[in-house]
């Protein structure tokens, strides 16, 4: 028995669910874990998100309360422990949309326009107080992960980075840095779940958003719609974008063109953080995914307003080929921080 599951059996206990039944629910590319919970007729999750592991639990109670305040479907908090790091949740089921599409792929269009309107719902209404707001060069710093795991990961050195941040934040500065709103960052298919006996946009459970920020209004579409984990067929991916700027009065040219900046930072940072779980966090898992995210950094690197970038990225990050993923894996868990 681990410390943490000793202290999480105290923590149930004194939430009048220590008699509950476990069974391992999910864990993600962060510490944190996730267990069901069944007492009788009654369900819960258990979150377990260790101290000092970088993800605070309080956000997510916060963001939580702001999101069910603005009537979108975040769990209800049961119990909470913020110093230890539990939380117990309401449990919204297993309907998560890529299992469901997998059921029936016919839903993709439905189940995306529900989550498409949750973000225009979101992005209408007030932002929660107090959420990050990044300047133009965090975002493009943020990218470097691209280089100093990604690339050194095949390459063995991480290159000079000043031509690639300074490109990318003018270009984000340009392009994608207008009127903030609520972004959640990792608004995705395994992070959404269907709750069909719900209404209108109640109908999305939402997890994982304790990271949420301001930010640009295409990111989180760009999130769901460019999808690690899951190809997105272009129609669906068309007619969402084409949603998205109905509903808001954006402009179409400009808002496509920061959906392309916000997918070549987001893939470029992607790219690089599943290197580094692999490198550093011995998680070998995401390196399967890296070819999808890749082939949408293509895409969105073919815009031409991207060209100056294109050219810097073509000349530093070498294209994820098989035998290239397998040099990444033989190295899974051998490398430190930088």
């Amino acid at each position: 028995m681990t410390d943490r599951h000793a202290l999480s059996q105290s923590f149930l206990q004194a939430a009048r669910w220590g008699q509950a039944t476990r069974k391992h629910l999910a864990g993600d590319a962060s510490d944190r874990r996730y267990d069901r919970l069944t007492l009788g007729h009654k369900t819960a999750v258990l979150m377990d998100a260790p101290p000092g592991k970088g993800d605070d639990p309080a956000i997510f109670v916060s963001v939580a309360a702001h999101l069910s305040t603005i009537g979108l479907s975040a769990p209800r908090i049961i119990a909470q422990d913020l110093t230890l790091g539990f939380l117990l949740l309401e449990d919204f089921g297993d309907a998560l949309f890529a299992r469901e599409i997998i059921r029936d792929p016919a839903q993709e269009a439905h189940l995306y326009t529900a989550a498409t309107d949750v973000l225009i719902h979101l992005q209408t209404a007030k932002p929660a107080p107090g959420l990050p707001n990044l300047s133009p060069s965090d975002w493009a710093e943020a990218a470097r992960f691209a280089l100093d795991w990604y690339r050194f990961a095949i390459t063995g050195n991480r290159a000079e980075a000043d031509a690639f941040t300074d490109t990318l934040s003018n270009l984000i500065t340009i392009h994608a840095n207008g009127q903030r709103v609520m972004i959640l960052r990792d608004y995705h298919a395994e992070n959404l779940l269907w709750l069909p006996a719900r209404e209108g946009v109640a109908r999305v459970g939402l997890l994982d958003f304790q990271l949420a920020q301001l930010g640009q209004p295409g990111y989180d579409l760009v999130s769901l719609l460019q999808d690690a984990r899951r190809d997105v067929s272009p129609g669906t991916e068309s007619a969402m974008i084409t949603r998205m700027i109905a509903a808001t009065g954006a402009n179409a040219n400009p808002f496509q063109t920061a959906y392309a900046v916000l997918g070549a930072q987001r893939a470029l940072r992607i790219l690089g953080i599943f290197a580094k779980l692999c490198l550093h966090d011995a998680k070998p898992q995401y390196l399967p995914l890296i070819p999808r995210v890749w082939h949408h950094l293509q895409r969105n690197l073919a815009h031409p307003a991207l060209a100056p970038l294109a050219t810097i990225c073509a000349n530093r990050l070498p294209e994820p080929t098989p035998a290239n993923l397998h040099k990444i894996g033989q190295q899974c868990g051998k490398h430190p921080a930088p």
